[in-house]
């Protein structure tokens, strides 16, 4: 499987999502605003693999680190502005940060060298590169259970290896149950308007040679209508208290469109990506992409160049379309509100 980032002691090397799948190449960031540049542009993207690389990031960053030791903890968060005002709606980021962070000041009390105080953080960024793929591994066994044999997935975007730090969640659940011999068929919506449906999980399926067909978006409805959907699965940027759940623009239509038809809808995401701060949907912040990547695609306008654009990246599905949130811990079912404040209860 191939890795989505890895770090060389001087940068963090990030695989450049935007080129596949013509092309498999990496690119060499060296400083946080190469990282951040990274982020925002969708070179690399995913909820969970963007708070990992925002971590490696930070790490590289503070070992880079060359000032006087009372300006080190003002460099750390102006480095941690940076990273965080990249993408606001992918939880996983912030969440990163905040681990990072309470490395930072843990190791900063004891001893304020940049080099030790970042080796420490590059610890802390591995392990949760490594515990990610656990995590990853551990959501496919438990949503694999869900899926009836011979079964056909509908999916949105890509919540697969490409937007973890491997194997995917998602897509994890896909190739858990692919394992097993349950799949039939993988219809893969293409997501615009940047097509990572399309281009990436399309890409990664036919790499695992798991069967996956291609559809346009407003092809779903009519894939359902004919019967061929026996469940519906998308990843999560972020999941608020009461189960609303924030996903790539398309989601909220596809949870639509299966209870119409009576089609299970899951998300599948680790506990990183639940934000028990936010009450509901309301409180989640949707961002907004440039109007280019409606215009145009790859330098090449297909409509009136000065035409308006509105451009979320997200959208949110309300909880009670959502047949279950699948997890790391399990498979969580409604009452959402009742099931995170009981598990929050027991932390």
């Amino acid at each position: 499987m191939i890795k989505t980032l890895f770090f060389d002691d001087t940068a963090v090397m990030i695989l450049d999502q935007s080129r596949l799948p013509n092309e498999v190449e990496y690119l060499r960031c060296e400083t946080v605003e190469e990282v951040a540049d990274s982020i925002k542009k969708l070179r690399v993207r995913g909820a969970p693999l963007i708070g990992v690389t925002a971590a490696f990031g930070l790490a590289m960053a503070m070992a880079k680190y060359q000032g006087e030791p009372t300006g080190m903890q003002d460099y750390f968060q102006q480095t941690r502005a940076i990273l965080a005002s990249t993408r606001p709606t992918a939880v996983n980021l912030f969440w990163a940060l905040e681990r990072m962070e309470k490395v930072f000041i843990k190791e900063f009390v004891t001893h304020a060298n940049p080099q030790q105080i970042g080796n420490q953080l590059n610890q802390e960024a591995i392990k949760m590169y490594e515990e990610d793929i656990t995590i990853n591994r551990a959501i496919g066994e438990y949503g694999q259970t869900l899926l009836p044999e011979d079964c056909q997935v509908m999916t949105i975007c890509n919540a697969g290896a490409l937007a973890t730090c491997g194997y995917g969640t998602a897509l994890g659940v896909i190739r858990a149950a692919a394992d097993q011999g349950k799949i039939k068929k993988v219809w893969a919506c293409e997501t615009r308007p940047v097509l990572q449906g399309a281009r990436l999980t399309v890409w990664e399926l036919m790499q695992d040679k798991i069967p996956v067909t291609l559809i346009s978006d407003n092809m779903a409805a009519y894939v359902m209508q004919l019967g061929h959907v026996n469940a519906v699965i998308a990843g999560a940027d972020r999941i608020a208290a009461n189960g609303d759940t924030a996903n790539k623009i398309g989601t909220y239509a596809l949870a639509v469109l299966a209870s119409y038809h009576q089609i299970p809808f899951y998300i599948a995401a680790p506990l990183s990506t639940l934000d028990l701060k936010s009450a509901s949907g309301n409180d989640i912040p949707v961002e907004q992409r440039p109007p280019e990547e409606i215009r145009e695609f790859r330098g090449m306008y297909f409509t009136v160049p000065e035409v308006e654009v509105f451009n979320p990246a997200f959208d949110i599905t309300p909880h009670h379309l959502i047949t279950g949130i699948i997890t790391e811990k399990g498979v969580f079912k409604p009452p959402y509100d009742i099931v995170f404040r009981d598990m929050k209860g027991e932390e």
